[in-house]
């Protein structure tokens, strides 16, 4: 593995730990302020778990992306130029916007609270890694499945995203709250769009690999999978503003959007489940795993998604724990579970390896799954708990509301720190892997084929 790639994977499974750390940290903060607040407040931690998850989800997205695309289309050579650029940059960076963090600086905005400045590394960093990739791609005579068109979209719609996030610095955005708020949550709806389409092609570029059946992202429904997707990107985010004066066709439009989203991803999951030989299934059991978890919480995170684009229902939800659950439950039940499945494949993590590991991979793995299933429970209990208490008394204190709320918190947090252990030992386990140099593949080329391992 090039010394590249193991850097970007080392930093994504780091911010991944930083992330866990940090979210636990929020949590004991919140319900023992005197004593952990002391240590680090919740306002400085929270930035710290949210900016890390982020930088978690992009980076291992984007390393997977560049191992992938360079197998695929290696009848033309990288440009080692613009992807030690990107790695350069990039690594720069996350260690800036964390050490900021650490010096108690701040100045941006939600999901990028750090120092502005360090957003020209970020969209410079971005610009190499688009420039690397479609120069590869463009210039190959090889087939390009729909898989590398979510890549491409979700690289490109990233910038844009990214750069909408960042209107806020032109004075005419600022002197309205209201107009610098919408384009807040629009844009940061439309980034989370983003880079979906770069996690669902990873997970659909794992399924031909593991089933060995190109035809998954060659069929009518990766193709309408795509463009749904595509769809969903540029107008699903109108439900972020239901609660901002808007133009009622906004809303109606996000909302018949809404009801389609993710659908076609379990189609061709359960597709991909069905042809899967056993012996393959054996072989890769610890990416393929992982994608089986992301199929279970798709579809946890879709009924959610579906009553919480109902306006009606959105009115009430929007920004209490539920709005958290949503959140939560794609973050790391979707998301995170595809990055692991595709961090597991490129490094070769099998139940061949050690025996020891992949028991304790075992237990960790659906320790997991279990209380991550209560935690986002309690999250949805407590929203809807709050929803209820100030609804029926509009007059309370919201001290008074909160005690009827804090014991599903608590349970959330118990349930939180299970899920933030057994991800960490996951993780541990990958560095082991990453940096074994009698375990890790050192020929790329044998990444990417069903029969590697």
């Amino acid at each position: 593995m090039k010394p590249n790639y193991k850097l970007l994977t080392g930093l994504s499974l780091t911010t991944l730990f930083l992330s866990l750390f940090f979210g636990v940290f929020a949590a004991l903060s919140f319900f023992a302020p005197n004593f952990f607040s002391g240590l680090l407040p919740f306002q400085q931690v929270r930035p710290f778990h949210v900016s890390a998850a982020l930088f978690w989800i992009i980076t291992a997205a984007a390393t997977g992306i560049v191992i992938y695309k360079s197998e695929l289309f290696d009848d033309v050579k990288s440009n080692s130029f613009f992807m030690n650029s990107f790695a350069a940059i990039w690594i720069t960076a996350v260690i800036l916007a964390l050490f900021s963090y650490a010096n108690n600086e701040f100045g941006g905005r939600e999901y990028w609270e750090f120092p502005p400045f360090i957003n020209i590394f970020i969209l410079t960093a971005w610009i190499f890694l688009m420039i690397e990739f479609f120069n590869q791609v463009f210039r190959s005579k090889k087939e390009k499945p729909v898989y590398v068109w979510m890549w491409g979209t979700g690289i490109v719609f990233f910038l844009f995203t990214f750069i909408e996030q960042n209107l806020w610095h032109i004075q005419w955005f600022r002197d309205s709250f209201l107009r610098e708020m919408t384009v807040q949550w629009k844009s940061n709806g439309s980034m989370v769009g983003a880079w979906n389409q770069m996690i669902y092609g990873t997970a659909l570029f794992l399924m031909v690999r593991i089933s060995g059946d190109e035809s998954i992202a060659k069929s009518w429904k990766a193709y309408f999978s795509y463009f749904l997707g595509l769809t969903n990107l540029i107008f699903n985010w109108g439900h972020h503003i239901y609660n901002v004066p808007t133009i009622w066709w906004v809303r109606d439009v996000s909302y018949l959007i809404s009801m389609t989203e993710w659908i076609l991803v379990i189609s061709i999951i359960q597709g991909f489940k069905k042809k899967l030989e056993e012996r393959r299934k054996f072989r890769h059991l610890v990416p393929y795993r992982f994608l089986i978890a992301s199929e279970f919480w798709v579809f946890l995170n879709l009924l959610l998604a579906l009553l919480m684009s109902i306006p009606g229902i959105n009115r009430y939800t929007h920004g209490t724990h539920v709005t958290v659950a949503h959140a939560m439950g794609t973050t790391i039940g979707i998301n995170s579970m595809i990055l692991l499945a595709s961090i597991s494949y490129f490094l070769n993590f099998t139940i061949t390896g050690k025996k020891k590991m992949p028991s304790l991979f075992g237990f960790s793995y659906w320790s997991c799954q279990f209380a991550l299933f209560i935690f986002w429970i309690a999250l949805i209990t407590a929203g809807i708990t709050k929803g209820i208490q100030i609804t029926a008394n509009p007059d309370a204190l919201f001290a008074e509301v909160m005690l009827k709320v804090y014991p599903w918190l608590k349970l959330f947090m118990y349930a939180g720190i299970v899920v933030a252990i057994t991800l960490c030992i996951i993780a541990v386990i990958l560095f082991r892997r990453l940096f074994n140099t009698e375990t890790i593949i050192e020929k790329e080329e044998q990444v990417i084929t069903p029969e590697a391992g």
